[in-house]
Order: C-alpha cells, then sequence, then structure tokens
C-alpha cells in the first residue's frame, strides 16, 4: 500500500485482508479501530491483539475512563501510517496485529467484572498473542495479571503512573483502583523484588517491597539513566507494563480522573519507552484515560502514543527471542 491508496481505501478496519502492514486511510474518516488495524475475533495467526476494557468503578474523582478505549482508537488514526517514529524496525509490517475489539460484561453485575477480564485475556494468551489493553480505570490491571500470571508464573510489573495503588486493602473481593497491586502482591502474582514504579509522586509508606524511581529522580537525572535503572531492576524476568496516563504532568494530560502536578513530560515519556526496547515484556495496558475531562484530545492522542509504543516494544522483544 501507498499514499496514493488513500484516494480509493477506507474501512480497512473491516476490509483488509491481511494483519501486517500500513494503512493509508483519510485520517478524518474510515472505522477507528486501533491504529487501522483489522477488527476480528479470530486469532489464528495473531502475534499481538489489542483490546479495549471500557470498565470505570473506581476512580477517585473523575468518572469517565469507560470511554478511554473509543477515544485511543479515535486518537490512533491521527498517527502516520509510517512506521513508528524511533524504532529501526516497523512492528505493524513485521507482526500480525488486531483489534479484538472490547470486553463484554454486564455492568450491573459488576462483581463478575473480574474474573471476564481474566478469562478474556487467558483466551487471547492461549492462541498464543500478547495482549495490549485501552483502560478503562487502573483496577483492570488486577485481573489482566492474573491471566499473565498464570501462564508465566510470579511475573515483574513495569508501572509508570503517579501514584503506587499498593494502599492496603485485604478485602480480595473488592474493586479498588488504588489497592489492586496491593492485593497482587499478596496474592502472589507479582514479585515485587523485580518490579518498579516509575513517575510516582504521591505519599504512601507502604510501597509492599516494589522498587520506586519517583518523578522528581526522573527530572533530576534524566530518561537515560531511568531506563538503565528500570532495565537493572527487571533483568531479563517476563513482565507486564502498566501505564496509567496520569505518570504524564497535567500538562500534556488533563483528561485523567487522577490528575497530580510534577509528573512525567511527553518527551521524557518518549525516549524512556523506546530505550527500554530489550526488556522481556509480555504484554502492557495504558489506562485512565478520561476524556470528558480534556475537551482537546491531548490526552487520548497520548494515551494512543503509548499503546503504539508498547506495541513495538513486544515486537522488539518477539524478534530478538
Amino acid at each position: 500500500m501507498a499514499l496514493e491508496d488513500a484516494a480509493k481505501q477506507m474501512d480497512m478496519a473491516f476490509t483488509r485482508e491481511d494483519l501486517k502492514g500500513p494503512s493509508y486511510e483519510l485520517t478524518f474518516g474510515g472505522a477507528t479501530s486501533f491504529l487501522r488495524r483489522k477488527y476480528t475475533k479470530d486469532l489464528t495467526g495473531v502475534d499481538i491483539a489489542v483490546t479495549g476494557v471500557p470498565f470505570d468503578q473506581a476512580v477517585t474523582n473523575r468518572p469517565g475512563t469507560r470511554l478511554g478505549p473509543r477515544a485511543i482508537r479515535e486518537a490512533s488514526a491521527l498517527q502516520a501510517p509510517d512506521a513508528p517514529y524511533g524504532w529501526d524496525f516497523d512492528v505493524l509490517s513485521e507482526f500480525a496485529i488486531a483489534d479484538y475489539g472490547d470486553l463484554a460484561f454486564d455492568y450491573g453485575h459488576v462483581s463478575q467484572f473480574p474474573a471476564a477480564l481474566t478469562a478474556h485475556i487467558k483466551t487471547i494468551l492461549d492462541a498464543g498473542a500478547a495482549s495490549v489493553v485501552l483502560g478503562g480505570d487502573h483496577y483492570i490491571s488486577f485481573p489482566i495479571l492474573k491471566a499473565y500470571a498464570e501462564k508465566y508464573g510470579p511475573i515483574s510489573l513495569l508501572q509508570f503512573d503517579a501514584h503506587t495503588d499498593t494502599w492496603q486493602d485485604d478485602d480480595m473481593g473488592r474493586i479498588d483502583h488504588g489497592t489492586m497491586f496491593y492485593k497482587a502482591v499478596k496474592s502472589g502474582i507479582v514479585d515485587p523484588s523485580t518490579s518498579v514504579q516509575v513517575g510516582i509522586r504521591t505519599t504512601n509508606e507502604d510501597t509492599m517491597g516494589v522498587n520506586i524511581i519517583d518523578a522528581r529522580e526522573v527530572h533530576e537525572k534524566g530518561p537515560q539513566a531511568t531506563v538503565a535503572k528500570i532495565k537493572e531492576i527487571l533483568g531479563d524476568r517476563p513482565c507486564y507494563l502498566t501505564f496509567d496516563i496520569d505518570a504524564l504532568d497535567p500538562a500534556f494530560a488533563p483528561g485523567t480522573g487522577t490528575p497530580v502536578w510534577g509528573g512525567l513530560t511527553s518527551a521524557q515519556t518518549s525516549i524512556m519507552l523506546r530505550d527500554l526496547a530489550g526488556i522481556n515484556i509480555m504484554g502492557g495496558d495504558v489506562v485512565e484515560v478520561s476524556p470528558p475531562f480534556d475537551t482537546t484530545g491531548a490526552t487520548a492522542i497520548a494515551g494512543a502514543h503509548v499503546a503504539t509504543e508498547i506495541l513495538s516494544l513486544l515486537g522488539h522483544r518477539m524478534r530478538t527471542a
């Protein structure tokens, strides 16, 4: 496909026949799957499945993250159809990437949601694919991690966030976006000694043994030193990357449920995500994009770029395995 194909191609999310390669469409038209990937429920031959989880139960102040997956998909259509910038390969051309659509669940039975999400991700993993998840409030990472731990054993967590989300909560049935990593460590699905949280800037005395690189350290020492420290902590262990969009400063991502000043810049983040190439990443998510609180769409744009970088990190791991 070439640029002139935009004059005659549209809705490639439904009409394209393969799962690889660019899609040249009018940026202002067409079906807005993630990066114009093909929508399909057939995971045969899929390397990476992008899926949305429109769940919004427990954001502290600002609801609306259930609209995040839709907004991120729409924002992804603004990205150039060429290879993601800064990488020495094109993940979209080398790997079969599908948009697996959204998780279906009964919003009237909230207690049933976690098991439904774990089963959804397990279906992807059992098919031999990795998942990139568009959220949704941050609680969704806990049910996702259960599926990953079932396949890989206790997994290392790489979390970009303003908050540690390890506040004490021993009621495993509670659905709370601020306590799920406490539960993940307590239940043995996350290994805290080889996990790291980046961009933290809220007080929580009990970090459950997870290594912390706070926002000030990133600002003072820079992205490259931060990446070196992250890689040292993770080693070569299988890891899962979760990116809460409030890791970014509100100046770069105002549309989030829990904005906190003093955060990471988009420039710092783009450098770190690309320089993380080589980590043993198995999957990832971007969460807490809340479109109602950002009429500019900047937060969704940031979320779309983060998800694209996660795709490239997964592709890098797959092509060097």
